[in-house]
C-alpha cells in the first residue's frame, strides 16, 4: 500500500492529505505536524479548515489510511512526501526555517526510489539549492539520481467552491524527466489537470507571477479610490463601467487592504531574489507593497475624517466593526487588514466591537475588542459601523436599516445618507 506523507496540516496541506485518501483507497496517509494542539484537534475529527468539512475528516479517520501525527519516525517508509510548511517573513526576509525542518526529517527517512515534492511558496531557486543539499546530507542519496524532486505551487483558495484542490490546474515540475514524470504522476491521482513545466524554478516564479499580479493592480485600484474620492468620482462606477469591456480588461476592486498567506508575503519574496541576486530593486513590488500597506491607515483616517465632520471625537465612540477574517466566508486572520484597521482604532481610543461568524476567538485580535454578535441593538449603539470583510452571512438591510454611520470599505451596501463608501 503506498504510503503519502504530508509535511503540515495547514490550510494547503489538510485539504490535500485529505483529498490523497480519497482518491485512492489504497493509499495511507500521514499527516505531519510540530503542533501537538492542531494534530490533536485533528484526530478527534476538528477541522479548522473551511475547505475540510468535518464529515470529510470524519471519513478520512474512519478510513483508518489518515494518521495525523507529530512523530517523527511515522513518516519512514514514504513513497511520496509533499512539504506544505509556512514560509512567512521576518523582518522583511524570507523564513524557511520550517522547510529546512522538514527537509531534515524527510532526508532521514528518504529511501531510494521515493518522490519528495515542495509546494510552499517560495523564491525561485529553492527547491534545487536548499531542500535537495538537505535531503541528500541527510539521507546520502543524490537527486535525480536516486529519488525524484520536484516542485508544485499551491493554488488553494479558501472558500471558493467552484475552484477546489481538485478542479485547479496543478502546475508541476522535477529536477530531472523522470522526476517530472513522478510529481505528475503523483498530482494525477488528486487533481483533475496537471501542468508540466520544465524546471522547479519555473514553477516557483510561477506562483509569485499569480500572486504578484494580483498584488500589483489591487494597488493599482487601491490608490485609485484614494485619488478618485479626492477628485469628486465615484471609483466603484468608474470600474464597473470599464468591466463592461470584454477584452484587455480584468476587474479588481478596491479594498482595505491586502491580507492572508500569500499577498502580504509571496511578492516580497520575489523582490527578495532579485534584489539578492541581481543587486536590483524590483520597483512594482515595492510601489504595490507600499500603497496596500497603507490601505488600513487610511480606512482608519476616513472613519476619523467622518467623525469630525460630524462633530465627533472619535475618543471614546463605539466602533462596530463587521469581518476580522482577510477574505469573504473564511475564518483566516492571517495578516488580515481588518486586524490592523483595528489595531489603529484602538490606538485612537474608540471602543471596538467586532463581529465574525468564521474568525475563532484564538485568532491573533487584540483582546480589548469585544467579540459580539450582529444584531438591531448592536448596530443602533454603535457610532459608526465598518465593513471590513464581506462575509456572506452578515445581514445587509439590518444594518442599513439602523445603523447611524456606514464606512463601507467593499461597496456592498445600497447608497444611501448615512453610508460612505472607501
Amino acid at each position: 500500500m503506498p504510503k503519502i506523507v504530508i509535511m503540515g496540516q495547514g490550510y494547503v496541506g489538510l485539504p490535500l492529505a485529505v483529498r490523497a485518501v480519497e482518491a485512492d483507497e489504497n493509499t495511507t496517509v500521514v499527516g505531519f505536524d510540530v503542533d501537538e494542539d492542531r494534530v490533536k484537534r485533528l484526530a478527534a475529527g476538528e477541522s479548522f479548515v473551511e475547505d475540510v468539512a468535518p464529515q470529510r475528516l470524519l471519513a478520512a479517520l474512519a478510513s483508518g489510511r489518515y494518521l495525523p501525527t507529530t512523530e517523527e519516525r511515522a513518516v519512514g517508509g514514504f513513497d511520496v512526501a509533499v512539504i506544505s510548511v509556512p514560509t512567512p517573513l521576518r523582518e522583511g526576509v524570507p523564513d524557511l526555517r520550517a522547510i529546512e525542518s522538514a527537509a531534515r526529517i524527510l532526508g532521514r527517512f528518504l529511501r531510494q526510489g521515493a518522490t519528495v515534492v515542495l509546494e510552499s511558496t517560495t523564491y525561485p531557486g529553492t527547491t534545487e539549492e536548499l531542500v535537495a543539499p538537505i535531503l541528500e546530507e541527510y539521507s546520502g542519496l543524490t537527486a535525480g539520481a536516486d529519488f525524484h524532486l520536484g516542485y508544485s505551487p499551491e493554488r488553494i483558495d479558501p472558500g471558493n467552491r467552484v475552484w477546489t484542490l481538485e478542479t485547479t490546474p496543478k502546475v508541476v515540475s522535477g529536477v530531472d524527466e523522470a522526476s517530472l514524470a513522478a510529481v505528475d504522476a503523483f498530482y494525477r491521482t488528486v487533481v483533475e489537470t496537471t501542468v508540466p513545466v520544465k524546471s522547479p524554478k519555473v514553477a516557483e516564479l510561477t506562483k509569485l507571477v499569480e500572486n504578484t499580479f494580483r498584488h500589483v493592480n489591487i494597488a493599482l485600484v487601491n490608490e485609485l479610490a484614494v485619488y478618485a474620492r479626492e477628485l469628486g468620482i465615484d471609483v466603484w462606477e468608474a470600474v464597473d463601467a470599464a468591466s463592461s469591456k470584454p477584452f484587455g480588461f480584468m476587474r479588481f476592486t478596491p479594498g482595505p487592504g491586502v491580507g492572508g498567506h500569500c499577498l502580504p508575503v509571496d511578492p516580497v519574496y520575489l523582490s527578495w531574489r532579485v534584489n539578492r541576486a541581481l543587486g536590483r530593486r524590483f520597483r512594482f513590488v515595492e510601489l504595490a507593497n507600499d500603497v496596500n500597506d497603507h490601505m488600513p491607515s487610511y480606512v482608519v483616517q476616513r472613519l476619523l475624517t467622518a467623525f469630525n465632520e460630524r462633530g465627533r471625537a472619535l475618543s471614546g465612540s463605539r466602533v462596530l466593526v463587521l469581518g476580522l477574517a482577510y477574505k469573504p466566508d473564511t475564518g483566516d486572520a492571517r495578516e488580515s487588514p481588518a486586524v490592523r484597521v483595528v489595531d489603529g482604532l484602538l490606538r485612537l481610543g474608540a471602543e471596538v466591537r467586532a463581529v465574525d461568524p468564521h474568525v475563532v476567538e484564538s485568532a491573533p485580535v487584540d483582546p480589548r475588542v469585544i467579540r459580539t454578535e450582529l444584531d438591531e441593538q448592536e448596530i443602533a449603539a454603535a457610532d459608526a459601523v465598518v465593513l471590513l470583510t464581506d462575509h456572506s452571512a452578515f445581514d445587509l438591510d439590518l444594518i442599513t436599516q439602523h445603523a447611524s454611520f456606514v464606512l463601507d470599505t467593499r461597496h456592498r451596501l445600497p447608497a444611501g445618507p448615512t453610508v460612505e463608501y472607501l
